[in-house]
């Protein structure tokens, strides 16, 4: 009797989740585990916002409940962080030293919200809300009717400005290039769009650089950001939205070639024939531009992670679809922008 084949996927977000039950659905036999420092199974993080509008039990924010990754014979390791992959070994070490090998690997591992290189050492006194779990710190730190300063304002901290805004919290927003990510828009087209937010009662500092944060402050406020002028701006939480810097770190000795994301040809292959990455951790080399390209977006990537199980198996399908996010204002003054659509 042969060896049941052994997929491993690191990461259980979207793409990681549509990789593991496409996989399933095509092969009933094969090994299937699922690597994530997620301490939940997969849940929609464009949902976190949520919790502000009274889903703080993180069962509502689910796709599936637990008892799914059992009928589907997939095997999640949650709370485990991947260190280290020997391609050439096919092998993952995780940080208790355990290590798993793998005959295909699959890395969905996303990205972390990035954080201006000149405020680093400030990472300490800024929140995160990349996780549910660093959504209800949010939740618990910000007082009622207190203040969240956002440095950038990428669509996930743009959808979270606009839940606080409508559940009475006032927010504070410093613009910088990354605001909107990941829409490319022109000037002009961001200027309507932060008139929008202003109307709304978001508190705006254009294209001021952040260069300091602190919490020891003359005004005793909770948190102070201070911007190059010389200004200081007063907040209970500060929040870094500025998009995403892709988590490839443990990849340095898989034997694959990096850039700022895995690189990966139009099936989602790596450099190495055993390794396949799909989501906002590869760059995919776009044919016509002649270069590497991110594609971000729920849409585009549940497709990566779809597409690339598929050929894990065989196939040799082309991600080409490339589903275009759109940002603009609604009929009824509103911002709408298919980046928060799932």
């Amino acid at each position: 009797m042969s060896t049941p084949i052994h997929n491993v996927i690191i990461g259980s977000g979207s793409a990681g989740f549509g990789a593991a039950r496409t996989l399933r659905k095509s092969d009933d036999k094969c090994r299937i585990t699922m690597i994530t420092m997620d301490s939940l199974p997969f849940y929609h993080r464009y949902d976190l916002p949520q919790v502000f509008r009274g889903k703080q039990d993180w069962r509502d924010l689910l796709d599936v409940p637990p008892a799914y990754y059992d009928e589907m014979d997939i095997k999640l390791r949650r709370c485990s962080r991947v260190v280290d992959v020997e391609g050439a070994a096919q092998k993952i070490t995780l940080a208790h030293q355990e290590a798993v090998g793998y005959d295909r690997l699959l890395v969905c591992a996303g990205g972390r919200g990035y954080i201006p290189e000149n405020l680093t050492s400030y990472a300490g006194l800024m929140h995160g809300f990349g996780s549910f779990e660093a959504a209800m710190r949010v939740y618990r730190d910000l007082p009622a009717g207190g203040t969240a300063i956002m440095i950038g304002g990428d669509m996930v901290g743009i959808d979270l400005a606009l839940t606080l805004l409508d559940t009475g919290y006032k927010v504070t927003l410093i613009t910088n290039g990354q605001t909107f990510w990941p829409h490319e828009i022109s000037q002009e087209e961001q200027a309507r769009l932060l008139e929008v937010l202003a109307a709304k009662g978001v508190t705006i500092f254009k294209d001021s650089r952040p260069v300091g944060v602190s919490r020891d402050n003359a005004q005793h406020a909770a948190s102070c950001v201070t911007l190059e002028d010389g200004t200081e701006v007063f907040g209970d939480v500060v929040m870094s939205f500025c998009g995403l810097a892709s988590s490839v770190e443990f990849m340095l000795g898989a034997d694959v070639d990096i850039e700022r994301g895995l690189l990966v040809n139009p099936e989602l292959r790596t450099s190495n024939e055993t390794i396949w990455a799909a989501g906002d951790v590869c760059q995919i080399w776009h044919d016509q531009e002649k270069a590497y390209r991110f594609y971000h977006g729920w849409k585009n990537v549940r497709v990566m992670g779809e597409l690339a199980s598929r050929n894990m198996q065989g196939a040799h399908e082309i991600f080409d679809v490339d589903i275009e996010d759109t940002i603009g204002i609604g009929p009824d003054g509103q911002l709408r922008s298919t980046f928060w659509t799932h």
